[in-house]
């Protein structure tokens, strides 16, 4: 693969203001037209994001939950329904255009993961307990419940839906079949716990970030790790590839997000940030990065914001 010259340095970040306390995630919807951010101030937000304009950008806010919005996912199927999952034990699905929650379920432990299957029919939920909650979307009921024992961080399915990834405490990732949820393999990852994970849009790999400070890169079709990231140097708390699944976007606590060729290896660019980071998305159209972190104005107080680096300086 050729690698295609973006030029990173000639692009800027906008900023987006709405939260009242720092926003632990970001999601972008299937078209790229819509962004949301999940807040510690226990709402969600939806944001109207046209790539060429400079006007006010519209957001809608969802409330509803009573603690922490710690992250949200949307459908992949359906650009205006979202999933959010919260500390307040509940997990939502919201339609978009009117801020309005559709379906609810009471799961039993504090809700700090969210994914949904690549076709749109089931949402699996991670708790702090680290038990493992499938919902069926149409009926919003709890399918499958499995508690493990050892932590786990995030989740995620493969784009066929057909295999099934744990990232743990233990630095491995586990795989497992689905839907019987059955053990195929434990990949030894890092040499110490992995917190994210991520699948690159084209099928062909998944990446996972570590406490070691490393990002790894993983062939799917042989379960073989191909390459790490070696840029940051704080553990690493989320990762994500870009639309063509030519570059990989990491950040830690580092002052900077990472945005390297995934063929190469190389750093291609580096954003630099004013704190650590909670989340990093890109667009699935578009080269445009949302990232989140915790932000903090000149009286110390949560910024509540997010931003997207992509814009032409122009």
């Amino acid at each position: 693969m050729e690698e295609t010259a973006i030029p990173f340095k000639n692009l800027h970040s906008r900023e987006y203001q709405g939260h009242k306390k720092k926003v632990h995630s970001v999601a972008w919807n299937c078209t790229g037209t819509k962004l949301a951010s999940g807040s510690v101030d226990q709402t969600a937000r939806i944001w109207l994001i046209e790539p060429h304009s400079h006007g006010k950008i519209k957001d809608i806010e969802l409330k509803g939950h009573t603690d922490s919005v710690d992250q949200l996912c949307w459908d992949p199927k359906h650009s205006e329904l979202i999933a959010t999952a919260s500390g307040d034990k509940t997990v939502r699905l919201w339609d978009a255009r009117s801020g309005k929650c559709s379906q609810q379920a009471e799961l039993s432990g504090e809700n700090i993961n969210i994914t949904y299957r690549p076709d749109g029919t089931h949402v699996a939920v991670g708790n702090r307990d680290d038990e493992l909650t499938i919902l069926d979307v149409r009926k919003f009921k709890p399918i499958h419940k499995r508690k493990f024992n050892y932590e786990v961080n995030e989740i995620a399915w493969d784009m066929t839906g057909g295999m099934f990834l744990l990232t743990t405490g233990n630095g491995t990732v586990e795989v497992l079949a689905y839907p019987a949820l059955r053990p195929v393999d434990t990949l030894m990852a890092h040499t110490a716990g992995c917190y994210c994970i991520a699948i690159d849009p084209k099928g062909r790999y998944f990446a996972v970030g570590s406490a070691d400070s490393l990002v790894s890169l993983w062939d799917i079709s042989e379960m073989l790790c191909v390459r790490t990231f070696t840029k940051l140097e704080w553990p690493v708390r989320t990762i994500s590839f870009n639309h063509t699944g030519e570059f990989i976007a990491s950040a830690s606590e580092d002052l900077f997000i990472d945005i390297s060729n995934v063929q190469t290896g190389r750093t291609v660019h580096q954003i630099p940030c004013r704190a650590a980071m909670n989340s990093v998305e890109w667009n699935p159209k578009y080269n445009l990065l949302a990232y989140a972190g915790d932000d903090k104005n000149k009286y110390q107080a949560d910024e509540g914001v997010f931003r997207i680096f992509g814009f032409d300086s122009a």
